[in-house]
């Protein structure tokens, strides 16, 4: 009963696609082990801040690259409106992407006016070449999302990990500092367009078109503005310490996010891509779409949740072992940020299912809510702590993960009446 109940468990197509997704992000996270050691040992907790901010401005641009917000269009989109959502999201995004890239240099450039620190002009400017290649192959990877051929993604993600690595490690070695992080995404760029033209036959079209844009931007809007509140959840808190608390806290700070939660968010983001692309196949057939998405969460729960428990107890070993004792004092924020992977799991997933039966509206309400909330709580406590900090987030991850009970029962309702 055991075994076939097990073999029930691990087998279908949503878990194939996790076992891709897994074996890459297994692979990506040893071939990437090496580089993040040599960072941490060559590094200063003044060059891991550094990295922070030029981490969280780029996430922040990345943010209005449309693939979140498109990409999840063309994912959720009848067959017969593919062709024509593709041709218009490619040129969005050239129109996107080539005005990021000029915000970008304008902020590098006006850098140093507002601030005596010249270290991030050069990078951030740098920085900004690669969103010139997002509109080449994000399209390209969606569709193969879309079509749940998660082996070809996971190809591109393994690809990615070691030429990435290797330049990082190589450079950080070579003793040049911030570059070590910077070369990477700039080389990496091209790889990207070759393997997903690779595995996918569609092709950027050669005449100008705009079609359906008002629907696209529609569907796609409230989930853009979603994800830019969902960024800066995860990232104003850097900026916070960074200011109150100096660039050498902010290090720390950072440190523990990049070893604690870099390991448990890949993990959970191994889980929940498949998951959007899984549900949306059966969006038409209520029984069909209610199994998949709650044996899909049984089957992350009883997976993910004993690799976070087992990594932050396992935490104050490890950690000065790998990265040395100078990270020590990061090692309670890393634990907070390990626990506050848990409730993500639900939260996220309760996300995934308001896009999939078009309720956007509602995430992003719940979202502005929350983010506004985050942020006070941030700055009131930002000087008792780094601690504190984490503390704040743990506790906003178990507060929107009480909606989920609320979400599931009206998305369900809502695709139940749609029969």
């Amino acid at each position: 009963m055991l075994i076939a109940r097990l073999q029930k468990t691990l087998s279908g197509k949503y878990i194939r696609n996790v076992g891709w997704m897994a074996s890459a992000e297994i692979a990506n996270r040893l071939i990437r082990l090496a580089s993040t050691v040599i960072l941490a040992r060559m590094f200063s907790p003044q060059d891991y801040g550094l990295m922070a901010i030029i981490y969280t401005i780029c996430d922040f641009f990345q943010v209005f690259t449309l693939k979140g917000g498109v990409g999840a269009k063309i994912i959720q989109a009848d067959e017969q409106d593919v062709k024509t959502i593709c041709n218009t999201a490619y040129w969005l995004n050239w129109i996107t992407c080539g005005s990021l890239f000029i915000i970008q240099c304008l902020v590098a450039f006006l850098l140093p006016y507002f601030s005596q620190d010249q270290t991030l002009t050069l990078p951030l400017f740098a920085v900004a070449f690669t969103y010139l290649a997002y509109p080449l192959f994000v399209t390209h990877l969606t569709l193969i999302e879309r079509e749940n051929r998660f082996k070809a993604t996971a190809t591109c993600n393994v690809v990615i990990a070691i030429v990435s690595s290797i330049i990082t490690a190589t450079f950080a070695l070579l003793g040049m500092g911030i570059w070590a992080i910077i070369w990477p995404m700039l080389l990496t760029a091209p790889i990207w367009i070759i393997i997903t033209w690779k595995y996918h036959p569609w092709r950027p079209p050669l005449r100008f078109t705009l079609e359906r844009w008002r629907e696209i931007l529609g569907f796609s809007g409230n989930l853009l503005i979603n994800d830019l509140l969902n960024r800066v959840r995860l990232n104003i808190d850097y900026l916070i310490v960074g200011k109150y608390l100096g660039i050498e806290t902010l290090g720390l700070y950072y440190f523990a996010f990049n070893a604690g939660s870099g390991i448990t968010n890949s993990i959970l983001y191994t889980f929940m891509l498949p998951l959007f692309p899984y549900i949306c196949e059966v969006k038409n057939n209520y029984a069909q779409f209610k199994e998949r998405y709650f044996g899909s969460l049984r089957r992350t729960s009883a997976i993910l949740i004993p690799i976070i428990l087992l990594q932050a107890s396992l935490s104050p070993i490890y950690v000065p072992i790998i990265f040395g004792e100078k990270w020590i004092p990061a090692i309670p924020v890393l634990i907070l940020v390990c626990l506050s992977n848990i409730p993500k799991i639900y939260s996220w997933a309760s996300y995934l299912l308001l896009n999939a039966v078009d309720k956007t509206r509602i995430s992003l309400m719940i979202d502005s809510t929350f983010t506004l909330i985050f942020i006070i709580s941030i700055v009131l406590l930002v000087n008792k702590g780094i601690f504190w900090v984490a503390f704040v987030v743990l506790f906003s991850n178990l507060a929107l993960a009480a909606f989920v009970p609320w979400i599931n029962k009206f998305a369900f309702g809502k695709i139940k009446n749609l029969k």
